[in-house]
């Protein structure tokens, strides 16, 4: 069973390379997934499903942890689909095919996972923040984006990258400057920050 789960794991790694689909470094998955167990945390919101790769290892981890997952991709809804049915959890994953920032969510969640465009993160904080249970979290994934983020902006030829570096240097402020939040960053993986709600 164990070595069926790993080969499914592998094989899902493989298409995400193959398909240029991004999904998160396994030190960053590592230390969502110890932080998430550590904190007994057991509903998560993820905005961004990809092909269903963090869902999926975020649910192998923890088997009372039930994720609703949003994605607005066709291609990638549809993928993530097939693969959490692979793994036996369409009874604790439930994916949404649809723009998150057009989505109404009503239930709290221990844990809103942010890991979609990058130039929106403040726009999914800020809808989304009020589904947090207090005291519980937002985890943002690859907020030192390829390092590019501890870079001076002009050292950045393309435009649209740093336009949008721009716009993750901006949602870092408005997380350190955020009063209902404390927040902390890691350098794991491609950045990591946690920010828990007061």
């Amino acid at each position: 069973m164990v070595e069926s789960i790993t080969k499914d794991i592998r094989e899902l790694k493989k298409y995400a390379l193959d398909n240029k689909v991004p999904i998160m470094l396994d030190e960053s998955m590592d230390f969502m997934i110890d932080f998430i167990t550590r904190n007994n945390l057991n509903k998560v919101l993820e905005i961004g499903s990809g092909i269903g790769y963090s869902s999926i290892m975020m649910a192998l981890a923890n088997p009372n942890l039930k994720i609703v997952t949003i994605e607005k991709d066709e291609a990638r809804y549809l993928e993530a689909i097939k693969n959490i049915k692979k793994f036996d959890l369409e009874n604790r994953i439930t994916l949404i095919y649809k723009d998150a920032l057009e989505t109404k969510i009503e239930d709290k969640f221990d844990l809103l996972f942010i890991d979609a465009a990058k130039a929106k993160n403040k726009d999914f904080f800020n809808r989304f923040e009020k589904n947090i249970t207090e005291g519980k979290y937002i985890i943002t994934d690859n907020i030192s984006f390829h390092g590019y983020v501890d870079k001076d902006d002009n050292e950045i030829e393309s435009k649209d990258l740093r336009n949008l570096v721009i716009k993750i240097k901006d949602y870092i402020n408005f997380l350190e400057e955020h009063d209902q939040y404390t927040t902390r960053f890691y350098k794991i993986g491609d950045g990591l920050s946690i920010s828990q709600k007061k």
